[in-house]
């Protein structure tokens, strides 16, 4: 039987583009299992900080964050603002800007490690997103993290010992390591059975094609490879 596909996925709470291409990469996965042979996907999420300087509790809205960081007006940030908040809305999300928390994701980071090792990644990486960019929810701050741990089914003293010790910082930067040698810059960034490198929020008929692809390669050289040895 063909393993499943590995689903590599380079992202950040913080990154609107991110939680976009999560919906759309989840529509295309539904576009395939019309098919008559579905592609098995496994998918594990990476940490990639955008804004590592980010002080735990930024004090100001997301137009003064963007117009500091990246040197525009304040008219050119809500243009921004607007024009993602339109884009998402076409991937079924409902930004909410005007409640929006700005925070460092670093604890986020190290959550989702422990998330993974407990099998819940998927459900915290949801949670996570939504209670940003939907729910205007501090991820920066330990009581609320915990809280939206165990939304996620992870218990909260084991969530709070992850968020007040070092646990799980040295896996967060060999997420970024790993993303440095692939020669990542922006998320999200996706690596397909560790061959194929997808950039962007790709549109969901992107993202059946590309692993329709990938499983019928996989599945042609399962079918040509010799029959091992019997002795």
């Amino acid at each position: 039987m063909t393993e499943p596909l590995r689903l590599d996925v380079w992202s950040d709470i913080a990154c609107p583009w991110c939680y976009i291409g999560k919906r759309n990469l989840e529509a295309g996965l539904a576009q395939t299992r019309e098919d008559g042979d579905a592609p098995e996907v496994e998918i594990v999420y990476h940490s990639y900080e955008l804004a590592p300087d980010t002080p735990p509790d930024y004090d100001g809205s997301e137009v003064d964050y963007l117009a500091e960081r990246k040197g525009v007006s304040r008219e050119q940030a809500q243009q921004m603002i607007d024009r993602v908040t339109e884009v998402a809305k076409g991937s079924g999300l409902a930004y909410r800007y005007d409640l929006l928390h700005h925070a460092n994701t670093g604890k986020a980071h190290r959550l989702l490690h422990f998330a993974k090792e407990e099998g819940r990644q998927l459900d915290l990486v949801e949670r996570l997103m939504s209670a940003y960019f939907t729910e205007g929810r501090h991820i920066g701050d330990d009581d609320e993290l915990v809280t939206l741990a165990v939304d996620a089914g992870l218990d909260a003293g084991a969530a709070r010992d992850v968020l007040t010790t070092d646990r799980f910082d040295v896996d967060v930067r060999r997420d970024q390591a790993q993303a440095q040698a692939y020669g990542i810059t922006g998320v999200p960034f996706y690596v397909i059975d560790g061959t194929y490198g997808v950039s962007g929020a790709q549109p969901p008929e992107a993202f059946a094609q590309i692993l329709r692809q990938v499983w019928s390669e996989r599945r042609s050289a399962a079918e040509t490879e010799p029959a091992a040895s019997t002795g």
